[in-house]
């Protein structure tokens, strides 16, 4: 095997590893969320500063808004996390996942001057995890290793040989 060969064997497997991380990550978000009675992202809203503030104002005054946030947020990131373990419709799950994370840096930037309450696992400037996650979920989703290993690659191969 030539030395481009194995460059694009680890490139797949880096990305088949990344696939498999952010996917766990955000499954284990969503399930901790689904089996904790207490958590509400009421929090997360009540701390966005930014552009956003104004509508997370919104949601966190009016309960069945909340609720039907919380609702999604569980299960989006449960549905996503499932699509990225799995690799089953992973471009839609990956470009979802990008959404998503989008959704919480905008919420919640990490940009001087705003400081924020509730305590961080770090401290940022304008690069978080959410960015970082939400790229790589972009990465994974334009990249021609998205079906390798995957539901996606049985299903749709089998599909297009019948």
């Amino acid at each position: 095997m030539n030395e481009p060969e194995k460059s694009v064997k680890w490139q797949n497997a880096t990305i088949l590893a990344l696939r498999f991380l952010i996917g766990w990550h955000l499954l284990y978000e969503g399930i901790y969320k689904l089996f904790n009675p207490e958590w509400s992202s009421i929090a997360f809203l009540g701390e966005s500063k930014w552009i956003f503030s104004g509508i997370a104002d919104w949601i966190a005054s009016n309960a069945g808004v909340l609720n039907a946030v919380d609702f999604l947020n569980t299960w989006g990131l449960i549905a996503i996390g499932l699509g990225l373990v799995l690799g089953l419709f992973t471009k839609a799950a990956a470009i979802s996942g990008t959404v998503l994370l989008m959704l919480y840096y905008l919420f919640n930037p990490p940009f001087i001057g705003m400081n924020t309450v509730v305590p961080l696992e770090g401290n940022y400037l304008l690069v978080n995890k959410n960015l970082i996650e939400a790229v790589t979920l972009l990465l994974i989703a334009v990249s021609p290793a998205v079906k390798l290993y995957s539901l996606d690659a049985l299903i749709f191969n089998n599909k297009q040989k019948n």
